[in-house]
């Protein structure tokens, strides 16, 4: 038993670790850190409006804005975790121009992280729940964890398709092409889903999220230096 233990508090030293320089580099399948556990190096845009608290990075309650990427990416498999407090929204971007304010949901390409449960949100547009591609395809519901508990995500991005997976559940599997093809499901004008590279980051409304083991696969041809 005690050497059982003594095994187990190893492993978890290990887990905590920060990351060293070997660690930035790809592991057997080939996915890459965006963020190293301790600080906001590699990261631009509104860094004042998310902090690195515990090893994850939170948006700051009460901010707003953009927090992306130095490097830009076209096709790739980004991986991450999330926790959510109650009635939080924020969202991903992706193929997004740098702005670190402004509606990165229209200039680039928004998939939304949302609390799903929320009364405040019962009302909203398919497309507005958590995983859709905002205004082009809603995601399937249901697959969220409880608050207060972590969930896993991947995307996946390969030229005009868009495919999201939350804790092991497809919710999302998108041809921008098929589902614009009538026009976009919330009538406006989406600029950024012409994109075919750009920042990849956190797009926040002042709620309080929490990410961490942030790490992502360069699927392009030439990858980003």
């Amino acid at each position: 038993m005690c050497q059982r233990f003594a095994f187990l508090v190893s492993l978890s030293l290990v887990c905590l670790a920060p990351l060293s320089a070997d660690d930035t580099k790809p592991n057997d399948e080939g996915f890459v850190p965006l963020f190293d556990g301790k600080t906001l190096d590699g990261w631009v845009g509104a860094k004042e409006a998310y902090k690195v608290e515990d090893g994850s990075i939170v948006c700051v309650p009460g901010t707003a804005g953009n927090l992306l990427t130095e490097k830009e990416y076209s096709d790739f498999v980004v991986r991450f975790e999330f926790k959510l407090s109650a009635a939080a929204n924020n969202g991903l971007g992706i193929r997004c121009p740098m702005q670190a304010k402004g509606n990165l949901h229209l200039d680039g390409i928004e998939l939304q992280i949302l609390d799903n449960t929320a009364e405040k949100y019962k009302l909203l547009k398919p497309y507005q729940y958590h995983g859709s591609v905002y205004g082009i395809q809603p995601a399937k519901r249901e697959f969220l964890k409880p608050l207060g508990e972590w969930n896993t995500q991947e995307v996946a991005a390969q030229a005009r398709t868009i495919k999201v997976v939350l804790n092991g559940e497809t919710i999302t599997d998108c041809d921008l092409d098929e589902a614009t093809k009538r026009g976009t499901m919330d009538g406006a004008e989406h600029p950024g889903l012409k994109r075919t590279t750009g920042h990849l980051g956190f797009l926040g409304h002042g709620d309080r999220v929490e990410f961490r083991n942030i790490r992502i696969k360069n699927l392009s041809k030439s990858a980003a230096k």
